[in-house]
């Protein structure tokens, strides 16, 4: 990879922060993100606070309604979901942080000032109780279904909404039920009351109105139910930001807190890496990650550079040569120069891109939370207008008021509320199940949608592991005596291309001894001794400088690089023996994989990758894909992505490097190959496929359109029966008992109907028995023996 091309990211005008700019700052809601607006990946001017129950694009909205006419317009509010932060920006009106804190205590959530060292405490304290309340819910939820099985049979569990008969239900059970409603709106009660007093409808009021529908009629354990599953929801959700936090946290993770620095005098120390002065020499030691941005000074190794730029192989380093901070060093040790100071490293502005790519998702809406928003007042005016209107007419004022009153029955949207939710939670379920983690309600539509599929090689279209593709004897050598001279240099080591040279021995058979007095040319490749005789391998470029660079067809040569293949040279102190020809392995699904992507309707199939032109295209060409971005660093990653985003509807990334993690983030939902992934690709993600079988994606596509024909076809079950007595109740045609039955009835529709996506793990194909993760295989150092 061109040192140049990692130069770029010091252009300010690629990383700069966005306040102003309004895109929607999506998590793991399906609500509207259009009145958020961004956090900025970095600083932004202005007086920050720390919000407690900050989630969503739901809560944004509300912020800027309550917040934004006191400073102004909420032009001048900026927001962070992922760090739960509010920024009241340069030439906003003066308000002071009281009255700011005030305000927001107004909305149903708590601020205080932004205090940087407390944000992480603070963020889990508000996770874990929301997973108090929801787990109390819905252990009293549980509680009294139990009490009911106990009091009626389990004959009669099945008959719970019908209640005890004629007897009325017990208090106990009565009991239980109220206190799963209580601690199940608990956190959502201040919300809805917020939302009642500005007169704008949401989705926390349209459930506080459907619970207390439910309790007036005195159906207690839907209300509960209806409770339980809406706590459950807004809990995934919290937990979904939660993950993308954790990526932040993993990716400054990777650089070491310390350097051992070289002193004037020459001694050592061990120091932070934040107190390292631009110009300042460090050492790094064999097999240790490199703290800062710097120039080799002295010192030859091989540098794992796949957290930054994704490359498949070990980068051989010399004096003069670059390294970036969370990289490791292969083999030897480097003195180097630090160039960047730490909070200015290619790796620390990777982190500023995810939170970035994460504030500027694109729109997700929800049918349901825009529908609640005219759902609710519609209704209640509706009721009032029977109740007032017929009378005027007909004077019969005892018959239309009861008519209100079932028209507001059977329009308590219990079945609508839970319909969403219901059939979310199940295919949610379902997919972790088949070995697909999919992280909030909101990921589960987009998969359906999807019309373009950006791909990472390493590790995702390819096995990460490389294999002996060919063996080319020159002069007399044969096949089997090229791989026993190979392999006896490679007997005692365990980096990846010597396996694939021990793999490649023992399948065909033959036996290897041992090479003594074998040593490592750093960046070059192995030397030793069989028998009498000096033998070596390595590149192409070793060769040349044993004086044999000529022995190796031209022809020969060219045909291996543009195969996309890595070229190994085998010899003794004659000349070249023979060559090696190792390539990635690729997955061997991999092509039925793209033509059933293709088949399901997904135009575009894009690679990305930081590996070299020629190897991109050539698994391209043989997987199938359409196009090819190659020798690509995160940030050339994510403004592809941007591309594609403009140019199709929902985009896709799959990767499993952390140098694919900001493109992860900015696609409209990225998902990490697990087994084989980064954990900070995997905690991005929105997706994760627990095992390396890139198989899964399209089953998850079949998945994503199965729940979303459930969940259409469960809104419409309750909309069609709410329309069709809403008619009957307008002509004094319907009954109490007849709205209660059909409340009841769509209610246990809709969840029986969504308790189907549960087999849906049923049809996930089976997963390899394979795993393992790339960057600890690829980490053992391939290029340091010169391959």
């Amino acid at each position: 990879m061109p040192s140049d091309t990692l130069r770029n990211l010091d252009r300010d005008d690629t990383l700069q922060p966005e306040a102003q700019r309004r895109e929607g700052a999506c998590c793991g809601s399906a609500a509207a993100c259009g009145d958020a607006a961004p956090p900025a990946a970095g600083p932004v001017n202005g007086r920050s606070f720390q919000v407690s129950g900050l989630d969503c694009a739901e809560e944004v909205s509300i912020l800027n309604k309550v917040v934004g006419p006191a400073v102004g317009g909420a032009e001048h509010l900026a927001f962070d979901v992922i760090n739960g932060r509010m920024t009241v920006l340069d030439g906003a009106e003066s308000v002071s942080d009281d009255r700011i804190v005030k305000l927001v205590s107004d909305t149903g959530m708590n601020a205080r000032p932004w205090d940087a060292d407390n944000a992480a405490a603070d963020q889990a304290a508000h996770l874990a109780r929301q997973r108090w309340f929801t787990g109390a819910s819905g252990g009293f939820w549980l509680a009294g279904f139990l009490w009911h099985i106990v009091e009626i049979g389990t004959g009669g569990a099945l008959n719970l909404f019908a209640g005890h008969g004629e007897a009325p239900m017990p208090v106990a059970e009565i009991g239980l039920f109220a206190l799963a409603i209580l601690f199940g709106v608990w956190l959502v009660a201040p919300k809805a009351w917020s939302s009642a007093r500005r007169l704008s409808p949401d989705m926390n009021l349209l459930m506080v109105v459907a619970v207390a529908g439910a309790i007036g009629l005195g159906e207690f354990f839907e209300a509960a139910t209806v409770a339980f599953f809406f706590s459950l929801s807004l809990y995934l959700e919290s937990w979904s930001v939660g993950r993308a936090r954790n990526a932040v946290s993993a990716l400054l993770d990777l650089a070491p807190p310390t350097a051992r620095l070289i002193r004037p005098d020459g001694s050592e120390a061990t120091v932070p890496a934040e107190r390292v002065a631009i110009g300042d020499r460090f050492v790094v030691r064999g097999g240790d990650r490199i703290p800062l941005d710097g120039e080799v000074a002295d010192g030859a190794g091989a540098v794992d550079q796949a957290p930054i730029t994704g490359e498949s192989a070990l980068v051989p380093k010399e004096a003069g040569d670059e390294v970036y901070a969370g990289t490791i060093n292969g083999e030897g040790t480097l003195t180097v120069r630090a160039t960047r100071t730490a909070a200015d490293t290619v790796l620390a502005k990777i982190i500023r891109m995810v939170g970035d790519a994460h504030s500027r998702r694109a729109e997700v809406e929800q049918w349901v939370a825009k529908f609640a928003r005219i759902y609710t007042p519609a209704v209640m005016v509706l009721a009032v207008a029977i109740a007032l209107v017929p009378p005027l007419v007909t004077g019969a004022w005892g018959f239309w008021f009861y008519n209100a009153l079932v028209l507001l029955v059977i329009a308590c949207p219990c079945a609508l509320v839970i319909s969403t939710p219901v059939s979310i939670v199940a295919a949610l379920a379902s997919s972790a199940r088949a070995g697909v983690l999919i992280k909030g309600g909101a990921y589960v539509e987009a998969p359906g949608r999807t019309t373009a599929l950006a791909m990472d090689k390493t590790g995702t279209i390819t096995m990460g592991e490389p294999e002996v593709a060919a063996v080319h004897p020159l002069g007399e050598a044969s096949e089997a005596e090229l791989i026993a001279l190979a392999a006896s240099l490679e007997a005692r080591s365990s980096h990846p291309l010597a396996r694939a040279i021990l793999a490649k021995a023992e399948l065909d058979g033959v036996r290897v001894a041992a090479a003594e007095e074998t040593r490592t040319v750093p960046g070059r490749g192995l030397e030793g001794r069989s028998g009498e005789f000096t033998i070596w391998l390595g590149s192409d470029r070793f060769a040349g400088e044993k004086g044999f660079g000529a022995a190796i067809p031209s022809d020969l040569r060219d045909r291996i690089e543009g195969a996309g293949s890595t070229l190994v040279a085998v010899g003794d102190e004659t000349g070249v023996r023979g060559v090696l020809e190792l390539r990635d392995r690729i997955r061997p699904d991999a092509r039925s994989i793209v033509a059933q992507l293709h088949a399901q309707g997904v135009r575009t199939i894009v690679m990305l990758t930081g590996d070299n032109e020629r190897t991109a295209r050539a698994v391209a060409a043989e997987v199938g894909i359409d196009e090819v971005r190659a020798e690509l660093l995160p940030e050339d990653k994510v403004a592809a992505i941007e591309e594609l985003v403009a140019r199709h509807d929902v985009v896709a990334m799959i990767g499993d490097g952390v140098n694919d993690a900001p493109a992860m983030a900015r696609a409209h939902y990225g998902i990490a190959m697990g087994a084989v992934g980064s954990d900070a690709a995997i905690e991005t993600a929105d997706i994760a496929l627990m095992t390396d079988d890139i198989g899964k994606v399209p089953w998850l596509i079949g998945h994503s359109r199965r729940t979303m024909t459930v969940i259409h076809q469960n809104i419409g079950i309750s909309l069609v029966t709410k329309a069709v007595f809403v008619g009957l109740t307008a002509f004094g045609l319907a009954s109490m008992w007849g709205a209660i039955a059909a409340d009841v009835g769509v209610s246990l529709v809709v969840v029986a109907n969504a308790l189907r996506l549960l087999n849906g793990a049923d049809r996930a194909p089976r997963p390899p028995k394979r795993g393992g993760r790339v960057g600890e295989r690829m980490a053992e150092g391939a290029l340091a023996h010169g391959h």
